[in-house]
């Protein structure tokens, strides 16, 4: 296995989507966000960064995020700890968004090219937050909806957890599926606050 310091250098690196990129509605460069250490306990595996992160270099630091961290009962000091909290997308870059300005997809190519060996970086996780279905499908190899997906979280619990999405998009569909917030969020923050307080 690669070197975990010389594998986020090559992430960091990475340009292989540059032509991908200058071709989308927002013809942006690439702009890995590397945001892991193999002391990880806890990896949130999302979809790929959007515009403001493609800017901050921070995963999640727009609304999506605060209603993540909202979720997990999770406060920024805590969600930002790099020697504790993994965040590893299906793409590493903003993807761009189309002429409607609607986000594109991850493109598969980061996630053939560079997950195998993150994961195999991240050898102390004890809990994975899957959010969204690009997540879901790559981790769990489901190709069930998100909302059975979720819905069946229980069979991956505890060390597993599927989310949809915290996009303000999904407002709807916490309305429309409130046994999300009363059933899974309860204990997936109880398995959030015993992983974080875990000193082994």
């Amino acid at each position: 296995m690669t070197a975990a310091p010389d594998l986020l250098r090559d992430i960091a690196a990475c340009r292989l989507c540059a032509d991908r990129f200058a071709a989308t509605a927002t013809a942006h460069a690439p702009r890995p966000v590397v945001w892991f250490r193999p002391s990880a306990r806890i990896l949130i595996a999302g979809q790929a960064p959007g515009a403001r992160v493609h800017a901050s270099g921070r995963p999640f630091t727009d609304p999506s995020g605060d209603r993540l961290r909202d979720w997990l009962g999770m406060d920024a000091a805590a969600f930002y700890d790099l020697d504790r909290v993994a965040v590893v997308p299906m793409a590493f870059c903003f993807p761009g968004y189309n002429d409607r300005k609607a986000d594109l997809p991850p493109p598969p190519i980061c996630a053939r090219t560079w997950h195998a060996r993150v994961m195999a970086a991240l050898e102390r996780v004890e809990l994975t937050v899957l959010v969204g279905g690009h997540a879901h499908r790559w981790h769990l190899g489901t190709r069930t909806p998100v909302t059975g997906t979720v819905a069946g979280w229980r069979a991956h619990a505890p060390r597993v957890f599927p989310l949809p999405h915290p996009s303000w998009r999904n407002t709807a569909w916490l309305k429309k599926n409130p046994w999300f917030e009363a059933d899974l969020l309860p204990v997936l923050r109880a398995r959030v606050r015993e992983v974080l307080n875990d000193k082994g």
